[in-house]
């Protein structure tokens, strides 16, 4: 092949290269010869080979959000599925010829056309409404700032479970996390609106986010929103642990404690009620109300009888009232020879606290003291010879029959003490006047040791 042949080899192949280059770069127009008018300056359209976007009218860059990165049909269809319902995943599943997808928003009357030739595909939108496509574009994409703002994950998933359409804050979540979220949600009956709690484990970690996840079904799409309540659940972690600590701790004292709420329920009580007022744990674990409980007390004769059940409904809201007041304190002795001492204090939250404890063994040691006190006094009653004791303070403590006749005096009923000042004074008005009376003054109230000594009064 000589020289000329050689250069126009060349230059048939330059040639050929430059239509080829100008073949992929040029957009692509619908050709020339179709039945339907050329309206692509007019709407909203898209046109893909295989999956690849190649070309967008002017209309379509506006409506459809069309940016420089929008590349190929997985780009613009989560969009056009929040409008349009019946969207492929793939555009290799369309049959040859057209096909309309309708719009989800029964008010709307927008159609989506999708026409395959071979591998080219023409996606174009009919407007129906009444509202002109620039105006649509326009609310797209205040709403779509809005809710790429929110800090609240937002998605919509059709019937099938497959989301159509998610928020940035979705986006990020699911990007952090690195799982799928919210897969065991089910979509609501047609206009239903409820609420419930999730809970997400990062693969491979203990962390779990939790959220309060509101769902409404709207036609066949199910509206999701979900709010981050992790320190809810912490603060309800940190409650169940502080209830349960408590609980432990009451669970060691001797003392019956039983707490009600502010509705007058039975919210927690330990081991010592049951053992002092014999009330089954079942029964306490219903968590019956005051007036339920005060019953069951008086059933079981665990506090006194009443005279009257009319007068006890009386009885037993007086002493919810003294309760909540802080003044409720009394002593109950049971049939069995017990003594409670039985105490109502407030607490916050309207709540009421009623501590039970047993004092039989203090009551039964004040009544033999008191019965040995008496029993001395009966004693040195029985002596004829006055008898009176002073404490260290010179505080008059006690004294006999004989000292009260002879002196005409009633210490026991005095509201102040008597003391040996007022003794001496008491003395001086029978007995002859006597220097010694300072000197038992002195006696009496010197703190220091002390030796026998006595004197004489007439």
């Amino acid at each position: 092949m000589d020289l000329t042949q050689m250069l126009f080899v060349a230059a048939i192949a330059v040639l050929t290269a430059a239509f080829g280059l100008r073949l992929v770069v040029r957009p692509v127009r619908p050709s020339e010869g179709t039945s339907e008018p050329d309206t692509w300056a007019e709407d909203a359209a898209l046109l893909f080979s295989g999956g690849e976007l190649i070309d967008v009218s002017d209309q379509g860059i506006g409506a459809l959000g069309i940016t420089p990165e929008t590349e190929r049909w997985e780009d613009v269809q989560g969009s056009l599925a929040e409008r349009f319902a019946d969207l492929p995943t793939d555009l290799a599943e369309l049959s040859q010829g057209e096909r309309a997808a309708p719009a989800r928003d029964p008010d709307d009357g927008a159609r989506l056309i999708l026409r395959r030739e071979g591998d080219i595909t023409r996606i174009r939108i009919e407007a129906g409404g009444t509202a002109p496509m620039e105006r649509q574009a326009a609310e797209n994409l205040r709403l779509r700032r809005a809710l790429d703002t929110s800090p609240f994950p937002c998605w919509q998933f059709e019937g099938s479970g497959r989301v159509i359409w998610s928020n940035a804050a979705f986006d990020a979540l699911r990007d952090e996390l690195g799982t799928p979220l919210f897969t065991d949600l089910s979509a609501p009956k047609p206009g239903e609106a409820r609420s419930r709690r999730v809970s997400i484990t990062r693969p491979g970690s203990d962390d779990t986010r939790w959220f309060d996840v509101t769902q409404q079904r709207v036609a066949d799409v199910t509206v999701n929103h979900a709010v981050n309540i992790a320190p809810v659940i912490q603060a309800e972690i940190a409650q169940r642990n502080f209830v349960q600590a408590l609980a432990k701790t009451f669970a060691q004292l001797s003392i019956g404690l039983a707490i009600f709420d502010r509705a007058g329920q039975l919210a927690l009580f330990n081991p010592a009620l049951v053992d002092l007022t014999k009330l089954p744990a079942e029964f306490l674990s219903t968590r019956p109300d005051l007036a339920s409980f005060f019953d069951r007390l008086r059933e079981t004769r665990m506090m006194p009888e009443p005279k009257s059940y009319t007068s006890w409904r009386t009885q037993i809201a007086s002493v919810i009232a003294a309760a909540t007041d802080g003044r409720y304190q009394e002593t109950w002795t049971l049939e069995t020879g017990q003594t409670y001492r039985v105490s109502g204090r407030p607490h916050p939250d309207k709540a009421i606290a009623f501590l039970i404890e047993d004092i039989s063994a203090e009551i039964l040691l004040t009544r033999n003291f008191r019965a040995e006190l008496e029993m001395g006094q009966s004693l040195l009653d029985s002596i004829a010879d006055p008898i009176v004791v002073f404490s260290g303070t010179g505080i008059l403590t006690f004294c006999n029959a004989g000292y009260r006749t002879l002196f005409g005096v009633e210490p026991e009923n005095s509201f102040a003490d008597v003391t040996i000042i007022d003794a001496v004074r008491d003395w001086q008005r029978i007995f002859a006047p006597n220097p010694e009376f300072s000197d038992i003054r002195d006696f009496v109230q010197d703190p220091g040791e002390r030796a026998a000594w006595e004197c004489r009064l007439q």
